[in-house]
């Protein structure tokens, strides 16, 4: 129950972000494009050249913003799992280390699949890139940390 309360609030707290990011003139991530990454993997087909123009799927932004949702979790489970004790007494390194490691997936597996390349090296600015997604993971961390003090406080 704490991994799907922490991931859920700390998912929600990277969002919040990235609308304001979104106002201050970064793209909103398009969770939409992932359920249709995520849709062509369940039928085999794991890499694209670019995933906007392969073959849209009936519900990908529904199947993107519940996996989105659903890894956020697995990475609070994650969390739980490699510090047990967290939960009762969250602190910020921990939940800032397991955000900034998350990176490593969009880097190494959803951009490659997606045709964004490795570490997003296919991309018109690859640096920029790399930022934004160090950023939003970041901001991960410190949403698994506010969730961990909410729930701690609201739960204990």
């Amino acid at each position: 129950m704490n991994a799907i309360l922490i991931g859920i609030g700390a998912t929600a707290f990277m969002d919040l972000t990235s609308v304001v990011r979104a106002w201050l003139g970064a793209p909103f991530p398009d969770y939409g494009l992932v359920g249709r990454w995520l849709a062509h993997v369940a039928r085999g087909r794991v890499r694209h050249d670019a995933i906007a123009t392969s073959a849209a799927v009936e519900g990908e932004a529904l199947i993107g913003w519940g996996a989105h949702y659903a890894i956020g979790v697995g990475y609070a489970a994650l969390l739980l799992t490699a510090w047990p004790a967290w939960a009762a007494a969250p602190s910020l390194a921990p939940a800032m280390f397991v955000g900034v490691a998350t990176v490593l997936a969009p880097f190494l597996i959803m951009q490659p699949g997606m045709g964004a390349g490795l570490f997003a090296s296919r991309m018109a600015d690859p640096g920029l890139a790399r930022l934004r997604s160090l950023t939003s993971h970041a901001l991960f961390g410190l949403g698994l940390y506010a969730a961990g003090l909410a729930r701690a406080a609201l739960l204990p």
